[in-house]
């Protein structure tokens, strides 16, 4: 079959590699792609925003699948012109992807169907806003409550912090995701990923993971769109993943079936661990990025199968078959990200590294020029290994991580602390 994914990033790279292994790919196109994509699909120039072009270039080039990477695509309705003109499609509709494109619509959801999250209010000015934190007081939560490329969550660990980042999201630090805020209750505990299919009525539990998401070693330094991650994730034990499925994901499954918004596709649950009980932080309606990453690396070929089952409302014969096994990834990014960083120097010892169904360099923002892989972004690369354990995982990937030469990049050297 002839499969396009939408996206340019490291999780387009991991799904594109994991699409390719599976015997039923017969042509692979990645719009736009990157450097590193490029040696495993056809890179093809496309809107990927415009619904009207995919569908036209999927025409034009005899596409069966339609796999949406990101989540712009998904709440501008890509995925919705794609069915409708009959191709089959992974990725929620625009109303579906509200659980993502908004925060207050989530918890209106977990409101509805009783799921347990962290309490809140929404606010479309500052001055209620600020009020309200000013009663509440800190630790607070802060978020934009429209996409805001994984950023927009602002941790209010004092009162100032929080007044200041309400000034910051209304000021339009996030342009139109700041429109209004959702104001969260701190949660404390342990965070991690758990990933869920959903055909819009069977769900099917796809692996667990978890991300670093601050830049410096021992969780320090400003927030960023993660430095790393692992899966599984220990502190996930099937116990909490049985209570995630029962209180949080199928409810949520059901209310937005109720709706007439049927969720189909993945659904990313940022969980809270504390206590033995997990509440939910947020949805992402995307594979998270890097956690596609370690997740690809430990599915490979079946991936296609698995998202194909979705696609097509067959979950409920759908199993994962999981080996034993351990996946890590580490990024390597640009230095000075997560703020001002430089693009375009060159990133050598690549040709030289291992591509193996145990280890790979997936390219996250790469550019290649005049015959040299160059830095475009400012997280750049995702080394990425797997192991019979976490601490296999862990060597190899850094062991890559030692042999790729870029002065210019650098990587937190302590992924999987919590799990080692």
């Amino acid at each position: 079959m002839n499969i396009l994914i939408l996206g340019s990033g490291g999780r387009e790279h991991a799904l594109a590699w994991a699409v390719k292994q599976n015997p039923k790919c017969d042509r692979l196109i990645v719009a736009p792609g990157n450097a590193g994509i490029a040696q495993v699909a056809e890179l093809a120039d496309i809107d990927v925003l415009d619904g009207a072009a995919v569908v036209e270039f999927c025409g034009e080039n005899a596409i069966d699948f339609v796999i949406v990477g990101p989540e712009a695509p998904l709440a501008a309705g890509v995925a919705d012109a794609t069915r409708a003109a009959g191709i089959v499609t992974f990725g929620p509709s625009a109303a579906a992807a509200r659980l993502e494109a908004s925060k207050g619509f989530t918890k209106e959801i977990c409101d509805a169907c009783g799921a347990p999250t962290a309490g809140y209010a929404r606010f479309d000015t500052a001055t209620e806003a600020r009020a309200y934190v000013t009663r509440m007081g800190a630790p607070i939560v802060i978020k934009a409550d429209g996409l805001a490329a994984g950023k927009g969550v602002i941790m209010g660990m004092t009162l100032d912090q929080a007044l200041d980042g309400i000034d910051e999201i209304f000021g339009g630090a996030f342009g139109a995701a700041g429109a209004e805020v959702v104001i969260e209750e701190f949660m404390e505990g342990e965070e991690a990923s758990f990933f869920i299919l959903s055909d819009g009525e069977n769900a099917l539990p796809i692996g667990t993971a978890q991300d670093h998401k601050r830049v410096g070693d021992g969780d320090t330094g400003p927030n960023t769109g993660g430095m790393g991650a692992y899966s599984p994730a220990p502190v996930l034990t099937e116990a909490l993943q049985r209570q995630a499925m029962e209180q949080i994901v199928l409810p949520t499954i059901r209310e937005m079936a109720a709706r007439g918004t049927p969720y189909q596709g993945v659904l990313y649950a940022g969980l809270m661990i504390k206590d033995g009980q997990a509440r939910l932080v947020e949805y992402n309606c995307r594979f998270g990025d890097p956690e596609c990453q370690v997740l690809m690396m430990r599915l490979g070929a079946q991936a296609l199968d698995l998202m194909l089952a979705c696609a097509e409302g067959r979950l409920d014969r759908a199993q994962v078959n999981w080996a034993d096994d351990h996946a890590l990834t580490v990024v390597m990014a640009a230095n000075g990200y997560p703020g001002d960083y430089a693009k375009g120097s060159v990133i050598n010892g690549l040709d030289a590294l291992p591509e193996s169904s145990t280890q790979m360099v997936f390219h996250a923002g790469t550019k290649a020029r005049d015959g040299a892989i160059t830095a475009n972004g400012g997280r750049v690369l995702n080394v990425t290994a797997r192991g019979d354990t976490l601490a296999e995982a862990h060597a190899r990937a850094y062991a890559m991580v030692d042999a790729i030469d870029w002065p210019e990049g650098f990587c937190r050297r302590d992924i999987g602390w919590r799990a080692l």
